[in-house]
C-alpha cells in the first residue's frame, strides 16, 4: 500500500486546516495509520494515530486541537488541524505505525502571520 498525504499549506495562528491521507487501497486492513510531521532541524515525530478499531492517540501538544479520523469507504485518513500555532509547522506525512512504508514527500503546514 501507499500513502500520500496532502491539504497543506499557510494558515495565520488560530486557523485551522484539514490534511487527507489517500491510501492506494483499502485501508480497512490496515491496523493503525499515523500523522506524523517534521519541523525544520527536529526530528520527524508522531501527532496522531488511529486503530482499525476508531481508537485514537494525540501527541501531547496537540491534544484539544486536532482530530484525527478515517473514512474507509474513501481508503482516507484525514488530520483536521484546529488553533493552529506557529510550533505546528512541519511537514506533515502519514504512514502505518509502526512506519514502515516509504515516507513519501509530505506535505507542508505553515503557520505564520
Amino acid at each position: 500500500v501507499q500513502l500520500q498525504a496532502s491539504g497543506g499549506g499557510l494558515v495565520q495562528p488560530g486557523g485551522s486546516l484539514r490534511l487527507s491521507c489517500a491510501a492506494s487501497r483499502s485501508i480497512s486492513s490496515i491496523n493503525v495509520t499515523g500523522w506524523y510531521r517534521q519541523a525544520p532541524g527536529k526530528l520527524r515525530d508522531v501527532v496522531a494515530y488511529i486503530t482499525s478499531s476508531g481508537k485514537t492517540h494525540y501527541a501531547d501538544s496537540v491534544k484539544g486541537r486536532f482530530t484525527i479520523s478515517r473514512d474507509n469507504a474513501k481508503n482516507t485518513v484525514y488530520l483536521q488541524m484546529n488553533s493552529l500555532k506557529s510550533e505546528d509547522t512541519a511537514v506533515y506525512y502519514c504512514n502505518v505505525r509502526p512506519p514502515v512504508l516509504s515516507w513519501g514527500q509530505g506535505t507542508l503546514v505553515t503557520v505564520s502571520s
